[in-house]
């Protein structure tokens, strides 16, 4: 199975995401494909043994769009060619790569002109194939950002097209209103073309007016016509049809008017279909320029990165294009600089900026061995690091596939609005006619009034907000919280959080610092406290676990030697079991002694009063005797009784699980004012644990950090991983928080919220424009004395609608995290 992201052009409107969701969806071996009119992107998963992108291509544009890839062009200067054979070898291993579209070797000049998908294959892959092949491939150009070239032409068209049609308008709607007040305001028209003395001229200049107007709208015409021939209607073929019909009424006037019928003077419609595409094409620019706001956050993630690196070559320090900069590099930064890549430090120290990413304004210590990450600002001290993930695999990149997967992706609440906009054309259509015919045969109305109610309906509605309601708050929602540090996986993830009831935090690095200190040792048996400490940190020194590594720091410090072990073996969620210069040493907990027939005698007593002061006792049996107890503390990070306070604040239950005994458990649980505690619970039952408070009819979410913590996350229906996390839980979790700061908890669920609302906002103004602006177009208000809308007042009303959803939806970059 694969997944592809295609850009889609030629959309206007809901109805056409429908359309190209619903040929896509027929195609063999098609298992999920999603519209974004937003993004103007078509996510969809299919069976590459059954069907190709080529094919999915195809299928679009016999539907009358275009799917495009998310491609970027670059051109590279190729040495070492000699032949033909040569260019077409660079050729051949180019186009091998996956993600790569196009590739073509010029031999006159050395050129290779190459388009790829980032998401799919790096430039350095593209380099590596290239000099496996036995050449060398320089960069010559930067990246071409083909998508954006599109937007900008896009949009810059859609201003000619507003200005050039109102340049024709203005005069038009002087022409057809002018006589009407003259009188009034002064304004008369030249005696050429006044509609009394010469009404032939009259009518005729409107036409010529009109013309260019329409020409400036063709793609309403083409698009429009073409999509209802093809029996899939969209947005343009309502404007299509109703101002054709304006048109078209206009020369049967203007035939009257020529065979002596003077009256057809007053009943010409040429002003309406001029005004109509005016106001449209300017709706559709605002349109544009508002769309081109809500995904501010991905440029500004994009533009986040640095164009060129410091690195050192051959013992020369070059600078270099980023996209050439391979793993094992070293770089250097000076202060001031961003760190192009990710990393870790091999010489100097440094403090390090990384609020683009985690939200976290104070800059972090970085010293030899520390993780550097790309795009982060280098405070003060100059570095070298060595480069570990390039491309399309650092942090950033992949924070950036992840904010457009989820700006791609559909929320539930977004179904109602797809199937209404499925069917929504057509039976405006229908709606359109039916009510025109019935007011010229049972209301006994003129053709002028039928026409003007044909159009009018025709033209107010609006399925573009519709279609735009729940994409655009996606798009902001998720892009806001990328600024914030939290990464929102999926439209699903951002709706059903906001549902949330009840959330579980695991003890040990995500409340916790997960960074345990000695604070006890007692001793038993004759041994002394710095034997039994040597004995235990030598046993924990192949263990990974936070308390042994608490025990082995403790006992580095204080300058002891390790002794050697014979064998180890770790027993989860009990402790381990170690032969030691011949003797069986066993450290853990109490279920470990229990089951191991070790007597606790009076130490059981000491071991609950360390666990009532919220330390962690470890149980150490030397050859099944009880050699002592080492306690050790984990403290309680910063804002974790903040964020619980914050949580409580918002109706929501919050439980702890931990591996750890019941007393510790309840004394930290106390001290930041936890409800539940779940305590002595093995790794592989935590997930179970979840499962047992959803059955209890709650949402539940999961906070963790570990690698035991993702089958939890994964059964929760919410996982919430922390950035300093394992991969593992991040990629089980729908929900990434950047930083170690659980304050981000509360933080998200308050983005859910206000986004779900601001979605609901936008799908009722959406509903309900249509709900009272069809009805008034028909002509209601006229049947109880009122007026009746004028389909210039019509278009102006739907392209606000549009552009007061999106308005709506930019509200969310006002959003401020919880404190």
């Amino acid at each position: 199975m694969a997944s592809k992201t295609l850009k889609i052009e030629g959309m206007t409107c809901a109805a056409c995401a429908k359309t190209v969701e619903r040929v896509t969806k027929k195609l063999e071996g098609v298992t999920e494909s999603n519209v974004n009119l937003a993004t103007e992107k078509l996510n969809i998963s299919f069976d590459e043994g059954k069907l190709t992108v080529g094919d999915i291509q195809v299928a679009v544009e016999k539907a009358g769009y275009k799917a495009l890839t998310d491609a970027v062009s670059k051109t590279m200067k190729i040495e070492g060619m000699t032949c033909a054979a040569c260019a077409k070898t660079v050729e051949r291993v180019t186009r091998k790569l996956e993600g790569v579209n196009e590739a073509n070797v010029n031999l006159a000049t050395e050129k290779l002109m190459i388009s790829y998908e980032p998401s799919l294959v790096g430039i350095s892959d593209i380099r590596k194939a290239i000099e496996k092949a036995g050449y060398k491939a320089i960069e010559e150009e930067t990246t071409v950002d083909t998508d954006k070239e599109r937007k900008d032409e896009e949009r810059k068209q859609l201003w000619r097209r507003f200005v050039l049609s109102a340049i024709f308008t203005v005069p038009l709607l002087y022409m057809a209103m002018g006589h009407m007040f003259g009188g009034v305001i002064g304004l008369r028209l030249p005696m050429f073309i006044d509609p009394m003395m010469n009404p032939l001229n009259f009518a005729l200049v409107q036409l010529f007016l009109t013309i260019p107007v329409v020409i400036a709208g063709k793609k309403f015409f083409t698009i429009g016509f073409n999509s209802l021939f093809r029996g899939s209607p969209n947005m343009d073929s309502l404007i299509a049809i109703g101002t054709s019909a304006a048109v078209l009424y206009g020369l049967y006037a203007i035939a009257q008017i020529y065979g002596g019928n003077t009256a057809y003077v007053n009943q010409l419609y040429f002003e309406a279909a001029g005004t109509i595409i005016t106001l449209i094409s300017l709706g559709k620019y605002l349109e544009a320029v508002t769309k081109g706001k809500t995904s501010e956050a991905i440029k500004k993630l994009m533009g986040l990165a640095p164009k060129t690196a410091l690195v050192v070559r051959d013992g020369k320090e070059v600078i270099i294009n980023i996209d050439e900069v391979e793993v094992g590099d070293v770089i250097i930064v000076k202060p001031g600089e961003k760190m192009p890549v990710d990393g870790e430090v091999i010489e100097g120290n440094t403090a390090v900026d990384e609020s683009m990413l985690t939200g976290e304004s104070i800059p972090v210590e970085k010293n030899i061995g520390d993780t550097i990450i790309g795009a982060s600002i280098n405070k003060n001290g100059t570095i070298k690091y060595r480069a570990t993930r390039v491309g399309k695999d650092t942090a950033l990149a992949q924070i950036i596939k992840l904010v457009e997967d989820a700006q791609g992706s559909k929320a539930p609440i977004a179904k109602l609005a797809d199937v209404i906009s499925g069917y929504f054309v057509p039976i405006v259509i229908g709606i359109a006619t039916l009510t025109a015919l019935a007011w010229y045969f049972i209301g006994g109305q003129s053709t002028v009034f039928a026409l003007t109610i044909f159009i009018s309906v025709l033209v107010i509605a609006c399925p573009c907000a519709l279609g735009l309601a729940t994409p655009t708050a996606i798009m902001v929602g998720t892009g806001k919280g990328a600024e914030h540090g939290v990464l929102i996986k999926s439209g699903v993830a951002l709706e059903t959080t906001h549902k949330i009831k009840t959330i579980v935090f695991d003890k040990t690095g995500t409340i916790t610092e997960g960074k345990p200190k000695v604070t006890d040792v007692v001793v038993t048996n004759g041994i002394t406290q710095s034997d039994l400490l040597q004995l235990a940190a030598s046993a924990e020194k192949g263990s990974e676990h936070p308390l042994g590594e608490a025990i082995v720091k403790d006992a580095e410090e204080q300058g002891m030697e390790f002794k050697k072990l014979d064998s180890f073996k770790a027993i989860p969620g009990h402790g381990i079991e170690v032969d030691i210069e011949g003797k069986r040493l066993l450290l853990g907990n109490r279920k470990l002694m229990v089951e191991s027939h070790v007597s606790l005698g009076n130490m059981e007593g000491i071991s609950d009063r360390l666990a009532q002061e919220g330390k962690t006792p470890m149980y150490i049996a030397m050859d099944n005797k009880l050699a002592g107890i080492i306690a050790v503390a984990d403290t309680v990070k910063e804002n974790s009784k903040k964020a619980i306070e914050r949580l409580h604040e918002m109706g929501i239950e919050v439980v702890m699980i931990t591996g750890d005994n019941k007393r510790t458990a309840e004394a930290i649980a106390k001290h930041v004012g936890i409800d539940r505690v779940l305590a002595e619970v093995l790794p592989q039952d935590k997930a179970n644990e979840v499962k047992k408070l959803q059955t209890e009819g709650k949402k539940v979410a999961m906070v963790g950090d570990g690698i035991n913590d993702a089958p939890a996350l994964a059964q929760a229906d919410i996982g919430i991983a922390i950035g300093s996390g394992t991969d593992v839980a991040m990629e089980s979790a729908d929900i990434v928080l950047m930083r170690s700061d659980l304050m981000d908890v509360p933080t998200a669920i308050h983005l859910s919220k206000s986004t779900i609302r601001n979605i609901k906002q936008n799908l009722f103004w959406a509903f309900g424009y249509n709900t009272l602006g069809i009805p008034v177009a028909m002509g209601v208000l006229y049947i109880f004395g009122g007026p009746l809308l004028n389909p210039m007042f019509a278009a102006a009303a739907m392209s606000f609608s549009s552009v007061s959803v999106l308005l709506n939806a930019l509200r969310l970059k006002g959003f401020k995290p919880v404190r």
